[in-house]
């Protein structure tokens, strides 16, 4: 169940800084909207912490432009987390607003599920690179806007690794445009 609610999101912060041993969180994303909670409600008590010195920046997840433009009359919104990869772009609205503002967009299931990986262009793109799929998803994000911050889950230094070399593999205009299509 979501839960937004200022007591609870004081109380996520207040562990978060001891399980972490920090005195500020650089970044606090609130994650869902509560139904239950207008969103002023829990974006002021994030903007609280924020006066108190224990959050940094600001950012919101799962939203859309709408949400996004009221969040930002509340606070300094500095990042939006939303679904978005080479084969879901539902959030490309949201994209192109953090794109105006200047914002961090940092997209969630940024490789997509196992059938994204498995995609032909993303497949012949990465054997022409002698790289994988997964790299070959995360150039394409990298290049896609200098906006997007990708945050892969990695399970291993070896897999971090593999997944830092995207950084470096530079698609060709023809191969960018033809994972746009």
């Amino acid at each position: 169940m979501i839960d937004a609610r200022p007591e609870r999101l004081r109380e996520c912060a207040e562990g978060s800084l001891r399980r972490l041993k920090r005195d500020c969180i650089d970044l606090f994303q609130l994650h869902r909207l509560d139904p239950r909670v207008p969103m002023e409600e829990s974006l002021g008590a994030l903007v609280d912490l924020q006066r108190a010195g224990k959050i940094r920046y600001i950012g919101v997840s799962q939203t859309s432009v709408a949400e996004y433009e009221r969040a930002k009359k509340t606070a300094a919104i500095v990042s939006v987390q939303n679904l978005y990869n080479v084969e879901d772009r539902s959030s490309e609205d949201v994209l192109e607003a953090c794109e105006r503002d200047g914002a961090a967009f940092l997209p969630w299931f940024p490789l997509g599920g196992t059938g994204s990986l498995k995609h032909a262009a993303l497949k012949r793109i990465a054997a022409a690179h002698k790289a994988k799929p997964t790299q070959v998803a995360l150039a394409w994000l990298l290049a896609r806007s200098p906006s997007i911050l990708p945050i892969p889950g990695t399970s291993s230094i070896a897999h971090f690794d593999e997944n830092l070399a995207a950084e470096k593999l530079a698609l060709t205009a023809a191969e960018f445009e033809e994972l746009n299509s």
